[in-house]
């Protein structure tokens, strides 16, 4: 593992995509008359192999996000081994039954969105008292093809994670496909603003630069990373 992270020292594009990215993000910050360390920025590494992660851990990369826990289990463990400092993001719908493998793996949980999944993460940080930072993956759009939880049902969502034991650090949202994204983070900042949630995970390569502009504390970046998927 130590030669596969040594080999992506050699000059590469992962190190010049993710300093554009992060120029990107200050240059958004500084719009919205905010500081760029409140920026986290996550690279999603979902599907992308061993050999394409290493080059952005050499760069500095440290937070990355996966969308299933089998995947994440495979590739990551290996990983952290060689690099302590990383951090593991779940940003894809996770069954109540995994529950207890994700607490046990990732640094934070992106989508949290039904009562039986509070129950069941619940449980596992009981277990283990592992505590991964939490967000409310928000149905922004209400899109019945989408999971989260809808805004309408999100406060007795969080009376359930509150009664649990849980602390819900922030919201997540995906706009809609193929429409402007600005109202729909806007809308998810108010959200977050009446109910006293500080963060908020909007922004994917896309639009990240817009999310930071309406509050964004964390985004998830993949393509502008990675570059385009074969």
């Amino acid at each position: 593992m130590r030669d596969r992270i040594a080999r992506a020292m050699l000059p590469d594009d992962a190190s010049t995509r993710r300093d554009a990215v992060i120029t990107r993000i200050a240059r958004a910050a500084e719009i919205a008359g905010r500081k760029p360390p409140e920026i986290t920025l996550i690279a999603v590494s979902k599907t992308q192999p061993v050999e394409a992660i290493a080059p952005l851990i050499a760069a500095g990369q440290r937070h990355f996000g996966e969308n299933r826990v089998q995947e994440a289990t495979a590739k990551w463990p290996a990983l952290r081994e060689e690099t302590p400092d990383l951090k593991l993001h779940l940003i894809g719908q996770l069954q109540s039954n995994k529950a207890a493998d994700a607490v046990a793996l990732f640094d934070a949980i992106h989508s949290v969105d039904r009562p039986s999944l509070v129950a069941a993460i619940a449980a596992a940080v009981d277990r283990s008292g592992t505590h991964p930072e939490l967000f409310v993956q928000v149905n922004i759009g209400v899109e019945p093809q989408k999971g989260g939880c809808s805004p309408t049902d999100l406060p007795a969502l969080l009376e359930d994670a509150r009664g649990a034991g849980l602390t819900i650090s922030g919201l997540m949202c995906v706009p809609p496909d193929g429409v402007e994204a600005a109202p729909y983070f806007a809308l998810l900042a108010k959200i977050a603003r009446d109910h006293g949630i500080a963060r908020l995970s909007m922004g994917m390569s896309g639009d990240f630069e817009t999310a930071v502009t309406l509050g964004a504390s964390h985004v998830r970046v993949g393509t502008a990373l990675f570059g385009a998927r074969a």
